[in-house]
């Protein structure tokens, strides 16, 4: 019987590249990158090296049965595919910007002027919800020159830290949308495929879980336990083990990664010593 194998589209090069083959190495499938089409060892997918905006085109028509890449395409193309997850990592903005010497006040300034970007579609929608008729220019890259050279009175970009609207002389003046990395799948993909999906997810799961957590270790007087315990939140409850020292006991617990300090502050008040915090590889609950 042939054995089932699904296809991943992910990037090819970049920012959200490395962290997805970052992910999928985290969630323990091993490959070896350096062409445009690679096979795990020990998973049962091979994983297409694309171009970001072929992708949903790709997982749409079938050729691929799942994707990863930017909400921000994934809108833009608009084409007919689920999205199964948001990843959390690769988030940036879609923005308006002008020049500096622009009298911005509102989307209402850009009324009858033109507007450079590389995604007429999102730019489109938001210009309608605001009520404003203007002239969009499609361009596929260096999209932050148009005004410069007099293709364009603004534009509308992803920014992700804003250095390089300011090298060319440009202010943000709008965010018109936020993005970041999401995995996709066909709508027709067959249930074995629906299967490995399901185990793909496990695993993404566990390592978003165990990067947002922190596992802990501390000694407790045990007049102090229940004052402590109280402080801990664990996935259930923290593990308490009795010390040799008599009168002591050990806490383990799971602490959210954005609590952390204020409880470590807390229970350190409340008595603990020889804290010890360590890294969570994957979590699963």
């Amino acid at each position: 019987m042939e054995k089932t194998v699904v296809r991943l589209g992910i990037q090819k090069s970049g920012r959200l590249s490395e962290k997805t083959i970052e992910l999928l190495k985290a969630c323990g499938i091993k490959f070896v990158t350096g062409s445009l089409k690679t096979s795990s060892f020990n998973f049962p997918i091979e994983i297409l090296f694309l171009r970001d905006d072929d992708i949903p085109g790709y997982v749409a028509d079938g050729v691929a049965d799942f994707g990863i890449l930017g909400m921000n395409e994934i809108d833009e193309q608009g084409k007919p595919i689920d999205i199964v997850k948001n990843l959390g990592f690769s988030k940036c903005r879609l923005s308006l910007a002008v020049p500096n010497t622009f009298n911005y006040t509102s989307a209402k300034s850009l009324e009858g002027k033109r507007i450079a970007t590389s995604y007429p579609r999102i730019l489109r929608n938001y210009l309608d919800k605001q009520g404003v008729n203007a002239d969009i220019h499609e361009i596929s890259g260096s999209v932050e020159i148009a005004p410069t050279i007099g293709l364009a009175d603004a534009i509308c970009d992803i920014v992700s830290t804003g250095g390089t609207l300011l090298s060319n002389g440009l202010k943000e003046v709008e965010k018109i949308y936020e993005s970041e990395a999401a995995l996709i799948v066909n709508r027709d993909i067959t249930p074995a495929k629906r299967q490995i999906l399901e185990r793909l997810l496990l695993r993404i799961e566990a390592v978003q879980k165990a990067k947002n957590n922190k596992y802990i270790m501390l000694n407790a007087p045990n007049a102090k336990l229940e004052l402590i315990i109280g402080l801990l939140p664990g996935i259930k409850s923290p593990t308490i083990v009795p010390l040799k020292m008599e009168g002591w006991s050990s806490i383990h617990s799971v602490v959210n990664e954005d609590d952390f300090w204020e409880i470590i502050e807390k229970v350190k008040e409340a008595g603990a010593e020889g804290i010890l915090v360590c890294p969570i590889e994957q979590m699963v609950s």
